[in-house]
């Protein structure tokens, strides 16, 4: 009935830390699933997680350290990111001055060759290095995008984009399409609900949506709106069980009243 046939299936998670991944991590592990996280602190991973993960340090912006982490993975979710505006998660090479800010916003390129973690360097450049390092015999590559993609054009999206974060996101999409893994790509809204950064394992597996909105997924890239980083944990890790989700690429927003529990494979089957 879905992609988990065997005790050895293994579940890389890239971006396991950041707001949506930790949540992946807690919503795998409350399904009894073996979880290998990707990241650079080994020891934030191991107290956010208590311990009932694997780790392998690496970095998607750095190829060389991949195939050590996709070795053995049955599955790979990827909720990596950086911000869509310079910030200093960018890290940059060193704190620009308020002229050289002033210069950032005039001229987006200019900003991006300066820093170590714009979305060209993660979104883009860093995915294709994961879908190249990700086992041939994979069952699913699992991608967290964004809404917008094929309106960057318009109002809101113009402005989401000014620094190219769809651009980046889109071409990690290509990538992971024209591998030939099985894949899905999730593209939400505007993430509410958490992060979740500064709580442990234990509080993230008590998090809970505000429960005000159920979820509605389409395809096309029409829907727009709020998306619970809950809800879009639940999709990679729901997408996973269920076979109508593959090699699809859908939506995700909050909308309508919420039903006492979301029925995934209704909403999947329902995908173009």
């Amino acid at each position: 009935m879905n992609s988990f046939d065997s005790v050895e299936d293994l579940v890389l998670v890239a971006g396991a830390t950041g707001g949506v991944g930790q949540l992946v991590v807690g919503k795998l592990l409350e399904k009894g699933l073996k979880v290998r996280v990707l990241t650079r602190n080994a020891a934030k991973a191991e107290e956010m997680f208590n311990q009932r993960v694997e780790i392998a340090v690496g970095d998607i912006r750095q190829p060389a350290t991949l195939p050590a982490a996709t070795q053995d993975t049955s599955h790979i979710i990827s909720c990596t990111g950086t911000t869509a505006f310079p910030s200093a998660r960018w890290e940059f090479e060193q704190s620009p001055n308020l002229i050289e800010w002033g210069i950032t916003f005039l001229n987006p390129k200019s900003s991006e060759a300066k820093a170590k973690n714009s979305p060209a360097k993660v979104d883009a450049q860093g995915v294709s290095n994961l879908v190249a390092a990700a086992p041939r015999n994979l069952k699913r590559f699992v991608f967290v995008s964004s809404c917008g993609i094929l309106r960057k054009n318009q109002f809101p999206f113009s402005v989401l984009n000014a620094f190219g974060v769809l651009d980046a996101k889109q071409k990690g999409e290509e990538s992971i399409i024209n591998s030939g893994l099985p894949y899905t790509i999730i593209r939400p809204g505007r993430l509410i609900d958490g992060p979740y950064t500064s709580y442990d394992l234990n509080t993230l597996l008590k998090a809970k949506t505000g429960g005000k909105y159920g979820v509605v997924v389409g395809t096309g890239d029409t829907l727009s709106g709020d998306t619970s980083r809950i809800d879009v944990a639940n999709a990679c890790v729901e997408c996973l069980l269920h076979p109508s989700s593959s090699r699809k690429i859908f939506e995700i927003v909050n909308q309508g009243q919420r039903p006492a529990a979301i029925n995934w494979e209704t909403l999947f089957s329902k995908l173009k």
